[in-house]
């Protein structure tokens, strides 16, 4: 190193800064994706219209609710199993807020039918907000009262504010069902 003395103290760090040598830039960091668990009726609409929300980036239709491990459309449908038709949401709060799913879930179905939605009765059919933290269930019930306090619907909200409880992914023919097959449950 004496031979070369300063030059190479002064060349060496000079070169890996000019050839980017010298730091390895870190990857960039993915943001933490949260989950939200909702049912508002027949999971073909309610997965349909959350997957067009920006933010969210991936949703499943499934059953949650229950008590049963590993229900089957036709377990539900018999109501016996407690579980409710729910989409799972997985989105990056970044981009979207739990606050923002909570409007469109409001937006998109009748929250003052219990066990209903349109012509779907039953209690896979109920309105159900399935929180996944102590954060989320605080900002559930007060998006309800400021809705309630609001009047914006004229009956009471019966929608459901529950732990969230073991999600169960439906059948593959329930997954994304309008893209499938270009219509939803109205």
């Amino acid at each position: 190193m004496k031979k070369f003395g300063w030059f190479a103290f002064i060349a060496i760090p000079l070169a890996l800064f000019v050839f980017g040598l010298g730091s390895v830039a870190a990857p960039p960091q993915a943001h933490k994706l949260d989950k939200a668990y909702f049912a508002s009726g027949c999971f073909w609409k309610t997965q349909h219209i959350f997957g067009k929300v920006p933010g969210v980036v991936k949703t499943a239709a499934g059953y949650t609710g229950g008590t049963l491990a590993n229900p089957t459309y036709e377990q539900v449908c018999s109501h016996t199993t407690g579980h409710a038709e729910a989409v799972e949401i997985d989105f990056d709060p970044a981009k979207t807020t739990y606050r923002k799913l909570l409007e469109v879930l409001f937006a998109h179905h009748d929250p003052t039918t219990k066990n209903q939605q349109g012509p779907d009765i039953g209690d896979q059919y109920r309105s159900a907000i399935f929180y996944a933290s102590e954060d989320q269930k605080k900002e559930a019930l007060a998006y309800i009262a400021e809705l309630t306090k609001a009047k914006r619907f004229p009956k009471p909200i019966v929608t459901l504010v529950v732990p969230s409880t073991k999600f169960y992914k439906a059948e593959e023919y329930h997954q994304n069902y309008f893209v499938k097959h270009g219509q939803v449950c109205q």
